[in-house]
This record gives C-alpha cells, structure tokens and sequence, in this order.
C-alpha cells in the first residue's frame, strides 16, 4: 500500500505538469470542451495514473529481492512512460491550431486535419502549426474559374478552405467579408429556449458589452457541427463564445 500511494503521488504530480500542456497551452478554455481536450485528457489520465500504480500494487512485495523489485518497478515506469508519451503524442494532434474563417462560419482545424506536406503553400507565417491555442486566419476567394470549380469538387470530398493551407489567408484581409455574414446577437436569442436564452445571457455577461453591439458566427468543428457559436464585436473582433447552434433553421 505504500509503494501505491507512493506511485500514485508521482503519477498524480506527472498528471498535474500534463493537465497546464494540455487544458492551458493546447485547448485553452473554450476548446478543452468544444473540440474535445478534456475528455482525451481524462482518458489519458485515466491509464497513465490508475495502471501504473495498480501495476505497483501488484507488482510489490517486500520479500523480493533488491534487485527483483528494481526490475519489476522499473518496467512498470517503462510502461507507464510509453503510455503517457502516446497519450500526449494523441492529444497533441487533435489540437486546435487554427480557428478559420469560411463562408458563412468559423471553423476550427485541428493538427491531424492538416496534410503536412501542403503547409508550404500557406502563407510564411502560418506554415508552422500553433502548440498555444488556434491562430485566427481566414480564406482567400478563388483566383479564377478552373481553381472555382476545382475548389467545389475537394469540398464535396470533405476537404474544405480552411483544410487547405494554399487557401489561407490573413484574418484582416478576410475582415470584410466577416462583417458582412456575421449575424446580429439578438434575433439569435429571440429564437432560442429558456437554456439557450440562460447560455447567451451568461456569454454576455462574460463578454461585458450589451447585447445589442454583438454579433455572432456559428463555431465548428470536426466533432460539432452545430452547437457553439463564437461572439464577435462591430469591428468583427472576437469576444467570446456562447454554446448554442447557429445556424437558422430552414
């Protein structure tokens, strides 16, 4: 039993060090929950922590020698270390690193969606992926008919514009075209129920700003497709974000 409570302060403290990486620097608040950070840091966690002290627990015995107890500890480390160098490695990948303005909605993008050997043909300072939260950038228009239609076809495959670095664009030089989709804040709570009316209203009050000067843009993902929506102000700054769908319904 000590050598378990000993293994599982360890593991604890490990546990601690790799919550600030993941749920601070990976998926800052609100993407540990929007593009799902907290749950894969709760499964790693759940491994990493709970197995290798329970593998001490079995694994100790006082009768064993020195050196039969070095081995055996030693390899439950191992274990434990491999499988923590996985779990962070897996995280690490669903990051968010780019929050992406398309059309009519802004898009979160996480490392695994992103074709690495296509990086180059972004812009110089967006060919290296964020480890600190999403960058805010927007997509260009098509340069001409043939890359239009060609566009069509790789959005009809799953691969959208905020997918293609090629397409990417500074978040300003998209501007324009955020204040013209973006929507007013409050018709969005008029059509809401009492809990998604209670959300807007708790985001507001977050944001510190009346609710008759902010807009809105449905927020996306991979894994939500309609449940957030991100708050902008006039000059289409992002604010905050409220979790409610977005978009009207037909």
């Amino acid at each position: 039993f000590r050598a378990f409570g000993v293994h599982l302060a360890l593991s604890a403290f490990v546990a601690l060090l790799a919550a600030f990486v993941v749920l601070q620097l990976w998926f800052p608040d609100p993407y540990r929950v929007f593009a799902g950070g907290l749950y894969l840091f709760w499964i790693m966690v759940g491994v990493d922590v709970v197995c290798g002290p329970l593998l001490t627990a079995v694994l100790f015995n006082p009768a064993k020698s020195h050196r039969e107890l070095k081995l055996d500890l030693s390899l439950v480390a191992l274990m434990q270390m491999a499988a923590l160098a996985y779990g962070l490695y897996s995280i690490s990948q669903a990051r968010p690193v780019v929050l992406v303005f398309e059309s009519d909605r802004m898009v979160v993008v996480s490392a695994a969606q992103i074709d690495p050997k296509e990086l180059h043909l972004a812009p110089p300072q967006f060919q290296f992926l964020s480890w600190t939260g999403p960058v805010l950038i927007g997509t260009r228009a098509p340069k001409d008919g043939h890359e239009m239609i060609k566009s069509i076809d790789l959005s009809m495959q799953g691969i959208g514009p905020s997918l293609r670095p090629g397409w990417w664009q500074s978040y300003d030089l998209s501007r324009p075209n955020v204040k013209e989709r973006m929507q007013h804040l409050p018709a969005l709570h008029a059509r809401q129920s009492l809990e998604g009316r209670a959300r807007i209203n708790a985001a507001v009050r977050k944001v510190g700003q009346p609710i008759d000067k902010i807009y809105y843009l449905p927020l996306v993902s991979q894994k939500s497709l309609d449940q957030w929506v991100m708050l902008l102000d006039a000059e289409a700054n992002v604010i905050g974000y409220a979790s409610v769908g977005g978009f009207e319904e037909e």
